[in-house]
């Protein structure tokens, strides 16, 4: 009896250890599938038990899981979206026998859901009913997550790709073989239904043989580098289109390699650029059309210059002779004044309009250095006095211990700038009236000069119209002369030389305008100017158009217009040391210079047949004429005229109309170099 009770006990005890064997192996497996727990449902019972803890990695306690554990309240920790899915997986276990597995979102007991699956088998009687349904729960949350951020990313690339309308393609080394979506065709004018795109293999040979030869070859020089390593794949081609017509293409991709650098798939996308090639086209062709306009106007321009000029010099020429002719009569000396008078407000018409021409084509060019300014506005006060004093108006001018400041300007153009500021306030003002000019440091690095009037004022509904060009807001209906476009000028060049410009006005009361100039640090005044002295001529004042060398000169001037001719022999026949030769062309001119070597040779530019600076160059090439100085004197003005003459080699370069003082000072800087004659 012993034994048996023995014996019972041992077989017990190993039935025991292999049945905890079993369940420690089972929980081994478990545990290595990731599952956080699993559950037997006795359908009979109506319970579910759940084992491995699963609940208690949701947050709940034991009390929760008994209630759970009955499945009729399991539905209620289920998502309500989910709910009727769990349910139809029920549904197939109870009817089909074989695992199943359904995933939904499970409840959390603080709150939000996490992402549950459920992979089970079912255990029927004999008759096929299901008694048990068995299985394993896993949180596939990350998974869940990831697929979601995929389909999310999908979407939002086919969206961006749908709305940039460019169209996607692919190569790849495995399937040996291009794909094109539907809108690469579509540029093109194809649909899914035409021949040519449903060739199969063949679509990149449509696609090459419609490609422009030339572009073709681009193409594989790109996409060569781009395999290379060199550079990106950005490549624009033209290729032909279902209606013939070409079409333009961006085409951007980037090449994928294996381990052993061999390419492996490409992916890229077709860029239609057809409109903005055609808008390129337009742009060019617009600009084109806008520099030939340019290029008329710049011609014009310097044509309506020369030939204004070239009647203007013998007006103002013989004008000039007359003023300072003492053996003529007063009446004669003002009549020849106010001829003088009339021909310089024309010409500064004529200069304003070519002024603002240079700016507006971008070809004005500044000098600049460093000056004084006050320096520059006192030159300006004497150069406007008498028209001050001509109208009772008082001139002003406070320095404020300012004189020794400096700023960064181009002389010739900041003198412009004051005289067109002072000259409108002196012009605008009213009989007695007076002009203040103030000098003062503005925002600590500007020297400001201010120009206040007691002139008639703008009104305030002008003020927008001042810097307007051609428009005199409504001054061209009374007797002050002006071309309208010196406020124009003067606000575009201390612009460009770095400053700033601005007016404050009150009709009835006056005017302010006032220039800021960058200050500089340095004391020192500019260069002297290149250009001899432009000294107005007054009435009868024969201490002018002196000449200080002494002993024969001869001068040679070569002009095709007698008018001219007669100014410049009127002019040098007041000195009986000077003999004056006249040719009327270039090579007339060539012949006297070798002939009669002068000690001086003025020439014209525009000559029949050679103009002047092939004339120039033929001089320069002889030896026998290389060394005598050549002053030329024309009408053509414009900036690069005066440029090209320097370059040229002119001695000189003198416009026309002529300051028959300025002429004289050039003669008599060059024929001192000249004392004897040349061999």
């Amino acid at each position: 009896m012993k034994f048996l009770k023995t014996l019972f006990t041992s077989d017990h005890e190993k039935e025991l250890n292999e049945l905890r064997e079993a369940v420690a192996r089972h929980q081994r497996i478990f545990h290595g599938s990731h599952g956080y727990g699993y559950f037997d449902w006795d359908l009979m019972a109506r319970r579910m038990d759940w084992s491995g803890g699963y609940w208690r990695y949701l947050g709940y306690t034991d009390e929760d899981v008994d209630y759970i554990s009955v499945s009729t309240n399991y539905y209620d920790y289920i998502h309500p979206d989910d709910v009727d899915k769990v349910r139809e997986a029920v549904g197939r276990m109870l009817k089909k026998p074989g695992p199943g597995e359904v995933t939904y979102r499970t409840r959390r007991k603080k709150g939000g859901y996490i992402w549950s699956e459920i992979r089970a088998d079912s255990v029927r009687d004999k008759n096929g009913w299901v008694l048990y349904i068995s299985g394993i729960a896993f949180d596939v949350t990350k998974q869940k997550q990831t697929e979601q951020a995929l389909l999310i990313s999908e979407a939002r690339h086919a969206r961006i790709i749908q709305s940039s309308n460019d169209g996607i393609w692919e190569w790849s080394a495995e399937h040996g073989g291009f794909h094109f979506s539907n809108r690469c065709w579509e540029h093109l004018g194809y649909t899914d239904h035409d021949d040519v795109v449903n060739q199969g293999i063949d679509r990149i040979q449509a696609w090459r043989r419609r490609m422009h030869p030339e572009d073709g070859i681009a193409f594989d020089k790109a996409l060569a580098a781009h395999i290379r390593g060199e550079a990106p794949f950005d490549v624009e081609y033209r290729i032909r289109g279902k209606d013939e017509k070409w079409r333009w293409i961006r085409a951007r991709g980037q090449m994928t390699f294996n381990e052993k650098g061999e390419p492996l798939r490409m992916s890229g996308t077709n860029m239609d650029i057809t409109e903005l090639k055609l808008a390129e086209e337009r742009v060019l062709k617009a600009k084109e059309v806008a520099e030939k306009a340019n290029k008329a106007k710049s011609e014009f321009l310097s044509s309506m210059s020369h030939e204004l000029r070239t009647p203007l010099n013998a007006i103002l020429g013989f004008a000039q002779l007359i003023e300072m002719d003492a053996s003529v009569s007063p009446s004669l000396q003002e009549s020849a004044a106010e001829i003088r008078a009339a021909g310089e407000h024309l010409l500064q018409l004529v200069g304003d309009v070519l002024d603002l021409a240079k700016i507006e084509a971008g070809k004005l060019v500044l000098a600049m250095e460093i000056l004084r300014p006050v320096d520059l506005i006192k030159e300006c006060i004497t150069l406007v006095k008498a028209q001050a004093e001509s109208r009772g108006v008082q001139l002003c001018l406070q320095t404020n211990d300012l004189a020794d400041r400096t700023v960064s300007g181009d002389k010739v153009r900041l003198r412009q700038v004051f005289l067109n500021l002072i000259g409108n306030a002196i012009k605008y003002n009213r009989e007695q009236g007076k002009v203040v000019i103030t000098c003062c440091i503005a925002d600590d690095h500007y020297f400001r000069v201010n120009i206040e009037d007691t002139g008639r004022g703008i009104a305030k509904e002008r003020h927008s119209e001042v810097f307007q060009p051609f428009n005199r807001l409504g001054a061209e209906l009374g007797s002050i002369e002006g071309s309208g476009v010196g406020l124009v000028i003067t606000k575009q060049l201390v612009c460009h030389m770095g400053g700033r410009i601005d007016f404050t006005s009150e009709e009835g009361v006056g005017s302010q305008f006032w220039v800021d100039l960058p200050l500089c640090a340095e004391a020192t005044t500019g260069v002297a100017l290149e250009s001899p002295s432009n000294t107005a001529v007054a009435a009868g004042d024969e201490s002018l158009f002196q000449l200080s060398v002494s002993g024969q000169k001869k001068v040679l001037y070569i002009e095709d217009n007698v008018s001219n001719q007669r100014l410049v022999a009127r002019l040098l026949a007041r000195y009986p040391n000077l003999h004056l030769d006249l040719a009327v062309d270039a090579l007339r001119g060539l012949y006297l210079a070798r002939t009669n070597k002068p000690h001086l040779i003025l020439m014209d530019i525009n000559l029949p047949g050679m103009d002047g600076y092939e004339a120039l160059a033929v001089l320069k090439a002889d030896p026998n004429t290389r060394d005598i100085p050549v002053v030329a004197l024309s009408a053509n003005a414009m900036a690069q005229d005066i440029d090209r003459g320097r370059s040229a080699g002119f001695s000189y370069y003198l416009t026309k109309p002529l300051n028959l003082q300025q002429l004289m000072d050039v003669m008599n800087i060059l024929l001192e170099e000249e004392e004897s004659p040349v061999s």
